[in-house]
């Protein structure tokens, strides 16, 4: 079990949330105590860093009870639940992750149309890291960017907060979606994921190549990470690597695993 070196700090802001959320009529559905409509499970994706060889994450992915797929659950989210279920979904990605003994980062997906006040919505996933014993330094939560989202402000406030507390960020699915370059503009996250459309077949398709070696070289002068997921082939993963990227994620290292983590198996290094 991972242990967490709980320190004045991080039991200060536990504290200090939970005291708002005590004071506020906002977000009490986090406090709410009775079972959830449907069950889901987790299943995790490995990330790997090909410079180091080693895996440096897992993506938490949502699934039904035996498995199902993400979309059998998602299907099932509305606005009456939409909030308890992100709630949901943080805390058992957590449990899941220690129960695993995962010691690598675990990334979560978050809706952020469901977070009213990020300084309070967040408690929850506090109580899980704290409870689980699950260090909140190696949580890095993610948002698509193909989510749409209305108030793009809001988005970036909730990020800014969830740095503070000690969390890295990072926006999903880059290249695909509503916001681009313009929320890059306003908030540069730990990691940019490149969306998985861009990485298909990219060591043969020269747009492709060209609008990821420009991704690439703007992260680089903001200093962000880049991470290329979806990648199934050999040839898919050598162009990323010379085109400066470490961190991948696809079929070609490993598929996500229900309730395990996955292992990377020795070809795909090579």
């Amino acid at each position: 079990m991972i242990q967490i070196h709980e320190n004045t700090a991080y039991r200060g802001k536990a504290d200090s949330l939970t005291h708002d959320a005590a004071e506020t009529n906002v977000c009490t559905a986090c406090r709410n105590d009775e079972p959830f409509e449907f069950e889901f499970e987790y299943a995790y994706q490995p990330i790997v860093n090909l410079a180091t060889r080693n895996i440096y994450a897992y993506e938490a992915l949502v699934r039904g009870p035996n498995g199902e797929s993400a979309a059998s659950i998602l299907a099932k989210i509305n606005d009456n639940n939409r909030y308890r279920f992100d709630q949901l979904c943080r805390s058992k990605a957590v449990e899941g992750a220690a129960r695993l003994n995962m010691q690598e980062f675990l990334s979560i997906n978050f809706l952020p149309n469901a977070v009213y006040r990020p300084e309070v919505c967040i408690r929850s996933t506090f109580e899980a890291a704290k409870k689980f014993n699950f260090p909140i330094e190696k949580i890095i939560f993610e948002v698509t960017e193909g989510e749409r989202v209305e108030d793009r402000p809001h988005l970036v406030n909730i990020f800014k907060e969830y740095r503070r507390f000690g969390f890295h960020t990072a926006i999903d699915d880059f290249g695909a979606g509503y916001a681009g370059l313009n929320l890059l503009s306003e908030y540069q996250p730990d990691i940019v994921k490149i969306d998985m459309d861009l990485v298909r077949g990219i060591d043969t398709n020269r747009p492709r190549q060209a609008i990821v070696s420009g991704i690439v070289h703007i992260c680089k002068s903001l200093n962000i990470k880049v991470l290329a997921e979806g990648i199934e082939t050999r040839a898919e993963r050598d162009f990323l690597r010379s085109s400066g990227i470490e961190l991948m994620q696809g079929y070609w290292f490993s598929k996500p695993v229900f309730k395990g983590l996955g292992k990377i198996p020795e070809f795909a290094w090579d």
